[in-house]
């Protein structure tokens, strides 16, 4: 089920209005509208933090352009609460990506790194070409989803864009520094992926002992530093 608001009269990338459907009886996605951006995200992000602190919602978990409401109850009134959460967007400001900066050590190619191949024969670049681009390149964390403590990471260079695998590896291991179409990451769990590993980084992305369990979180910025090349 799906709830269809007008746009409002505004001008540029904003003035149309979100997507809202229905995900059961308890949850609710919010997805924005228009192409992919940081603004965007920004929106998203912002969106989150205001609805996290409405009555009856117990969670609002941000996604890559969507957010998704977890609620206490199921709502009495589905058309009112779509309706003020249209209104919301359109003026909330959007949240700067101001998070903390993370700096992540990474071995590049090598046994964890065996995607490398394939991510040169597709792009034409060299090895140590993608491995440069790879660490000049400045990341900001859209969301962490997926798995716990995996950052969807937003600022990949566009020569190495790397479509998914057809077929998963099956056994890609936590750590793992890897390329998803347009985006990169580091796996948090050893477990079957269809991003490309290209390196290996140390720093564990999900501890439950720590303070924040999770390394990242939507708004920081990361940053990869060569720490080995294995070729």
């Amino acid at each position: 089920m799906s709830i269809n608001q007008p746009s409002a009269p505004l001008v540029g990338a904003i003035e149309k209005s979100p997507k809202i459907s229905l995900i059961g009886t308890l949850a609710m996605l919010v997805e924005a509208p228009g192409e992919f951006d940081l603004i965007q995200q920004g929106r998203i992000w912002a969106l989150a933090d205001a609805l996290s602190s409405w009555p009856n919602v117990q969670e609002a978990v941000i996604g890559v352009t969507n957010v998704m409401l977890i609620f206490d109850q199921p709502p009495s009134d589905i058309g009112m609460l779509g309706a003020s959460i249209v209104e919301l967007w359109h003026r909330v400001p959007g949240r700067r990506a101001d998070g903390k900066v993370i700096e992540i050590p990474v071995v590049y190619g090598g046994e964890l790194g065996f995607d490398l191949p394939a991510v040169v024969e597709h792009t034409g670049l060299s090895a140590r070409d993608i491995i440069r681009i790879h660490s000049e390149g400045d990341y900001t964390v859209c969301a962490v989803a997926s798995s716990p403590g995996f950052g969807y990471l937003h600022g990949l260079d566009p020569r190495i864009h790397m479509p998914r695998k057809s077929v998963p590896s099956l056994n890609i291991r936590a750590g793992s520094v890897t390329i998803g179409g347009m985006q990169t990451g580091v796996a948090a769990l050893t477990s079957p992926n269809g991003w490309n590993a290209i390196g290996w980084a140390s720093v564990a992305m999900f501890d439950p002992w720590r303070e924040q369990p999770s390394l990242m979180l939507p708004g920081d910025r990361v940053k990869f530093r060569i720490d080995r090349i294995e070729l």
